[in-house]
């Protein structure tokens, strides 16, 4: 087994991609959102659970194959490991849409939320640089 750095900061991105929403997520201002109807949640789930498999199965290609770590699986482990953050830098960009619920406290009245500024979009930012890093060192290891 080689253990690289871009291999470990693919590692980092995909369990945090498999197990940050659930932390982020499985309270009160989501999952348990009283004033959330039924069908958001439902949405809500199948996002962390959405995280959840793309973080294991990328986990499970950097480490679980047995065979050669190539250039394609490389690309396919780096895929797997940004389509989480990929989506959810696109979710700012669909009508209605908003990375909190309210207007943070402190705000002006009537203040509308953020649609685009905001920890979720600095995270998925931060991942999905992690990733190209990653990809970029795997790609140099591996021979151009």
């Amino acid at each position: 087994m080689n253990i690289s750095t871009g291999k470990v900061l693919l590692t980092l991105s995909s369990v945090w991609s498999a197990c940050g929403s659930y932390r982020f997520d499985w309270n009160e201002t989501h999952i348990h959102n009283p004033e959330w109807p039924p069908h958001a949640k439902f949405h809500n789930a199948q996002t962390m659970s959405t995280g959840a498999v793309l973080g294991a199965a990328a986990t499970y290609l950097l480490w679980g194959r047995r065979g050669a770590w190539t250039k394609e699986r490389l690309q396919v482990t780096t895929a797997a490991a940004s389509v989480y953050w990929v989506t959810q830098l696109s979710a700012t960009l669909y009508p209605g849409t908003a990375l909190f619920d309210r207007a943070r406290p402190g705000a002006a009245e009537g203040a509308v939320p953020p649609r685009w500024r905001g920890p979720q979009t600095v995270v998925a930012g931060t991942a999905l640089v992690v990733n190209a890093l990653a990809y970029a060192l795997e790609r140099r290891r591996l021979g151009s």
